[in-house]
Parts: C-alpha cells; structure tokens; sequence
C-alpha cells in the first residue's frame, strides 16, 4: 500500500475546507464532541494477518475547520507498539442517517520490539472508514489504515490494519 489513504484524507478534508469553511475562515475553530475509542485490529504485513492489535485514542473536544485533533496508542499480541497524533476529518454528508465516513492523518513513533522492521521509528498512520453514530455522540466505526515511513528511510515495508472501533462521547 502505498499513500493512497494520506491522498484521500488530503483530498476530502482540504477539498471540505475550501468549499465549507474557507469562505469565512479556514481554520476557524469550532465545536467539536470529544470521545475515547478503543479498537481491536487484525495486523497485516506482506499481505498476510500476522497478529492482533488494540488501540486507544482520545478525540479532542473541538475543530478547526474541518479537522479535529486525536491522540492515540497502540500496542500488538507481538509487542509492537506505536504512539501519534494527528488530525480526523469526518463527513455526514454523504449519507441521509446517522451513518458517517472518517478519514485520519497521524504521524507517529513505532517501537517494533522484535515485532516487524518497518524501516524507522517515524512512522505515518493514514486511515479510511465507514461508521454508525448514535444518538448519544457514541460511534462505532469499520476501518482500513496503513503505516508506513513515507519513504523516509531505505526500507519501507508498510502494515496495514482492519479495526473495529468503538468511541464513548465525553461531553
């Protein structure tokens, strides 16, 4: 996999600004409900499921334009472990309901651990998916995302998850 999933969230998002937020203000700040999520994963590398990981993020309780901040940390059964930040972008415009698409952009540090060599510790986490919202503010989302270092270093392999995420509102 290459930054397919980086130019959908750059497309998407950049493309909602301009046409949604530029006309006032780009970057405006606004609302934006907080939640935690956790996410159980299956692991591919070489395009074979090699394990398992879990995942916990922290959506920050606001936006600018049409980007919300996120944090999050990841560990696998094989004790590879990765930690970023980075950015959300989320449309219920396509959809009538409550259904929503999320694309993320986050830059990270991977600590393999033995796991698998991914070619550095700078490691950049794309995402893609398809989610539910509830009533509540809770969501729980399907997703695909892919880590890789971007070509900044000589190897760059890439791995890639499918992750089910389920995200508690906080406010």
């Amino acid at each position: 996999m290459d930054g397919t999933l980086a130019g959908i969230f750059l497309i998407a998002s950049l493309s909602d600004m301009g046409l949604n937020d530029c006309p006032t203000d780009c970057l405006r700040a606004s609302d934006a409900t907080a939640r935690l999520s956790f996410q159980a994963a299956g692991v591919e590398f070489q395009d074979e499921i090699v394990g398992s990981e879990v995942l916990i993020g922290y959506d920050v309780a606001g936006k600018y334009g049409p980007f919300q901040p996120t944090i999050a940390a990841s560990v696998t059964d094989e004790n590879g472990m990765w930690i970023g930040a980075g950015a959300k972008w989320t449309t219920e415009d396509v959809f009538n309901g409550p259904l929503f698409i999320e694309a993320a952009l986050m830059p990270g540090l991977y600590f393999d651990n033995a796991e698998v060599n991914l070619g550095g510790t700078l490691q950049f986490r794309s995402s893609l998916g398809v989610g539910y919202a509830f009533d509540n503010g809770s969501t729980v989302l399907v997703s695909y995302d892919h880590r890789s270092n971007a070509d900044t270093q000589t190897i760059n392999p890439g791995l890639e998850t499918i992750a089910i995420r389920f995200a508690i509102a906080l406010n």
